[in-house]
């Protein structure tokens, strides 16, 4: 199986968390951001991430291919709904985590941004939904505090060592978007709980990346 992404998505890191969590062997292909034609022609849109199955036969959407990888082996642990607190905590501070990634994102090393082109085309792209990238980088302690204090509402959660859940797959691909942001205030929790799914689930954090 082949799962193309791009680096930076959450939702990309979702579908590669259950790759590594049930030790799934796969090949990791990345699409150029501005690279309509490729998504298109697999499954009728630009999206991404894409599982290309071992029978050629395209799927999307990552849940989906979170579900489909886990049941393979007939014993699927992905299962339930994601616990309340967190779906709705991730509702409410999705767009302040964004706030300080995007535009880092846009300037940091990803392979889909490896050209001019692929990086103005995915430059553009942010502009258009988050407005003035400058200016939500002159703005980032702002969106720091407003985070340091929503993070608090949620300590007792990352304090646990459970085994990775349903409800980790619709934070941790939030949460590993802060690694983007050097300097970022981890609590003691917060490192924790990244370091504890990063490992669990073999997806790298953006630390090296940080800016």
């Amino acid at each position: 199986m082949k799962l193309y992404v791009y680096e930076h998505c959450p939702f990309c890191i979702r579908a590669r968390m259950i790759f590594g969590l049930k030790k799934v062997p796969f090949e990791l292909g990345v699409i150029m951001e501005g690279d309509a034609e490729t998504p298109t022609r697999m499954v009728g849109k630009k999206v991404v991430p894409i599982l290309q199955k071992e029978e050629g036969v395209y799927m999307p959407e990552s849940m989906d291919i979170v579900h489909y990888v886990d049941q393979l082996d007939g014993a699927p642990v992905i299962t339930g709904e994601c616990n309340p607190l967190i779906d709705a905590w991730c509702k409410e501070n999705t767009r302040a985590v964004f706030n300080l990634a995007i535009p880092r994102f846009t300037r940091a090393d990803f392979k889909e941004l490896a050209t001019p082109a692929a990086r103005e085309a995915y430059t553009q792209r942010e502009i258009n939904a988050f407005g003035n990238l400058d200016t939500l980088m002159a703005n980032s302690q702002i969106y720091i505090d407003t985070l340091v204090e929503a993070l608090g509402k949620i300590e007792a959660y990352l304090q646990g060592r459970h085994p990775v859940s349903i409800t980790d797959f619709y934070l941790f691909p939030i949460l590993n978007s802060l690694t983007i942001v050097n300097g970022f205030p981890y609590t003691e929790a917060l490192r924790g709980y990244l370091d504890h799914i990063s490992s669990a689930c073999n997806v790298p954090l953006f630390t090296d990346k940080a800016l």
